[in-house]
């Protein structure tokens, strides 16, 4: 039974012979090794084109914003993996990828889909601040989340958002994004009530969307950095194993609330 359009399966991203390996009709061992930069890289895979200078700069600055942010949810999930199965490091990967959603690092493409609906409501007629008082009125109607704005330690705005911001200035990047994602924040207020300042998960379509990042890709971002910070956490996992500490801490605070069988009587430490 066929499902899909395809036919015939299709890439333009590698192919190989039995002496080269062509990874967007460049030559991987001629060409690429040795001689272009991870970051670079990343992007010619995912875009089919390599980055100008401006790009380079900003896509590394996402992805160096955003791989390590301490013990939140994902990296626990995946230090407690690796204390249960200390042979599956990949298997512990995957548990903290998995944690990737609409809180924790999937913002970042939902928040560029915000900014898209706020720059063809502008080109549509009127600032950028009536589009953005108009699309978050239309979020609040539908009772969706404001995605890329709040944050529960960072009270005012994310210290990584204007150090990302500024690396757009600098090396010229196109700033249209940053102005929606400000617009954005100016009339969040005016909408909900109370102030919701920019994160990171905000600033990084804000700046990608900037040099031209396709917008499906934008979720791959943060992932691929966060699978750096998961390798480094893991590493330590290895040597210094905390991973039952923290499942220990989180049974400490453990309140049963179901229902006992006659006679039970709960054990204290």
């Amino acid at each position: 039974m066929k499902i899909g359009k395809a036919t015939v399966p299709r890439t333009s991203i590698s192919t190989s012979n039995e002496d080269t390996i062509v990874v967007r009709g460049e030559d991987l061992c001629k060409d690429l090794i040795g001689k272009i930069s991870f970051t670079d890289y990343f992007h010619l895979l995912v875009t089919g084109s390599r980055p100008t200078a401006a790009a380079t700069a900003v896509l590394d600055a996402t992805l160096v914003a955003i791989a390590e942010h301490g013990l939140v949810p994902s990296v626990q999930a995946s230090r407690m993996t690796l204390a249960a199965a200390p042979d599956a490091l990949q298997g512990a990967v995957a548990a903290g990828i998995l944690g990737c959603g609409s809180v924790i690092l999937g913002a970042s493409e939902t928040a560029g889909r915000l900014f898209i609906e706020v720059e063809e409501r502008a080109k549509a007629g009127g600032d950028i601040d009536a589009a953005a008082l108009a699309v978050l009125q239309d979020y609040r109607a539908a009772r969706k989340a404001i995605p890329g704005y709040g944050h529960p330690l960072h009270k005012a705005r994310d210290p990584r958002v204007e150090r990302l911001f500024a690396v757009a200035r600098e090396k010229g990047a196109n700033l249209n994004y940053i102005a929606i994602a400000e617009a954005i924040e100016r009339q969040i207020p005016q909408v909900i009530g109370k102030d919701l300042r920019l994160n990171v998960s905000a600033a990084i379509p804000a700046v990608l969307l900037g040099i031209g990042f396709p917008l499906l890709a934008l979720k791959g971002v943060p992932i691929l950095a966060r699978t750096a910070g998961l390798i480094a956490h893991l590493t330590e996992e290895l040597e210094q194993s905390i991973g039952f500490a923290l499942s220990y801490q989180a049974t400490r605070e453990l309140q049963y609330d179901g229902e006992l069988p006659a006679g039970f009587a709960a054990t204290h430490s």
